[in-house]
């Protein structure tokens, strides 16, 4: 089941003595995050007030109601911010990396069973996405286009195109 709410970031610090705040981006860009007109705290039960925000040194700036001070704003250090998913639009072909933990990782062309994708790992070139299957045994496999033949978050399925040798010894019968 899809979240409403999904992380979008955390509060880092303060910046200047007016109270803005420094927040840590988790999504794609900080200009994704900069352009949201909502946030919420407490899981999104919450709205956070947010007055406006803009993107600075890689982080975003966020101006939130009530918080003029340096020390109302030490006072959110650490908060996870979050974004309703109705407040975006994805282009075609793009998910929130929160949906695609959990699916089940199959062969896109035999049904073969690789695992549960467990995490997404950013590494500048492509992301890789970690693999686990049931006995615990771990695989790493690129996230790139021509290796991704689909994904079904309704199925629960992201079908891939594995080159050889990435799920060897997964438990495949020799």
């Amino acid at each position: 089941m899809k979240k409403q709410f999904l992380e979008a970031g955390k509060i880092v610090r303060t910046h200047g003595v007016r109270g803005e705040l420094v927040l840590e981006c988790w999504a794609d860009s900080p200009e994704f995050l900069a352009g949201l007109k909502h946030l919420y705290f407490d899981g999104g039960s919450r709205d956070a007030g947010l007055v406006s925000s803009r993107v600075h040194k890689g982080r975003v700036l966020l101006k939130l109601q009530g918080v003029d001070t340096v020390e109302q704003g030490d006072a959110l250090r650490g908060k996870v911010l979050y974004l309703d998913r109705d407040d975006v639009e994805l282009p075609e072909g793009r998910y929130f990396l929160q949906d695609l933990i959990g699916l089940k990782a199959v062969d896109g062309n035999t049904g073969r069973e690789y695992g549960v994708l467990q995490e997404v790992l950013p590494t500048g070139a492509n992301d890789v996405y970690r693999i686990v299957d049931g006995a615990g045994r771990e695989f790493l496999f690129p996230a790139v286009k021509h290796m991704i033949q689909g994904i079904d978050l309704e199925k629960g399925i992201i079908a891939l195109l594995p080159i050889p040798g990435i799920f060897d010894g997964s438990g495949e019968e020799a």
